[in-house]
């Protein structure tokens, strides 16, 4: 008998769609470290995910502090509350900022885990963050290099009427001055979507 293959469907709640994206964020944050080498190499290790070979940050003091972050994120994802994260890279001498990646995530405000799941091949969402981690990588290929000591900060934008969390600040958007763009892949769950994107400085 002649047969076909499909992706199976997987059924994605609320929770669940908050994990994978708390998860992308957390192995995209490491990637763009480790790529724009904000730490030295040697802080960090090799992991395999989405099929993949990524770097992750063995320092201690990074890594507690991008667990907090995802603590809040899956929270927020939750909720529903969160609009965009933002890396920013930025001199250490002159606090100018020469580097700022977007991930605009864009959150279905009808989801609730009392509804019913989406239906989307799990394999289908790791294989569209498998781009995004990739085109992260990629971007070195295009990248100005980044020759001074420089430092980054994550900023968070979500709904007006959250509260801050403690040891939180309020943060202007801190754009790069004289910059060029470059649109990144996107990936969906059909509960949260995120589109990427880096401006960088023109030399």
């Amino acid at each position: 008998m002649a047969g076909s293959a499909t992706a199976a469907k997987s059924k994605i709640t609320l929770k669940g769609s908050a994990e994978i994206v708390a998860e992308f964020f957390d192995f995209g944050i490491n990637s763009i470290l480790f790529q724009r080498g904000i730490y030295p190499p040697e802080s960090f290790r090799k992991e395999q995910k989405y099929g993949l070979t990524l770097w992750v940050s063995n320092d201690e003091q990074l890594t507690d502090y991008l667990k907090k972050i995802n603590f809040h994120l899956k929270e927020w994802l939750v909720a529903k509350t969160i609009q965009k994260l933002v890396i920013v890279i930025s001199s250490l001498d002159t606090q100018e900022v020469i580097e700022r990646w977007q991930f605009d995530v864009v959150c279905d405000k009808t989801s609730d885990d009392d509804g019913k799941p989406k239906e989307k091949p799990l394999s289908q969402i790791q294989n569209e963050i498998k781009d995004v981690i990739r085109q992260i990588v990629a971007t070195v290929t295009f990248l100005p290099l980044i020759e001074s000591t420089c430092v980054f900060d994550l900023l968070i934008y979500t709904d007006k009427d959250l509260d801050t969390p403690e040891n939180w600040e309020e943060s202007g958007p801190r754009f790069v001055v004289n910059s060029q763009e470059v649109r990144l892949k996107s990936f969906n769950t059909l509960i949260h979507k995120v589109d990427a994107a880096v401006s960088y400085k023109l030399n």
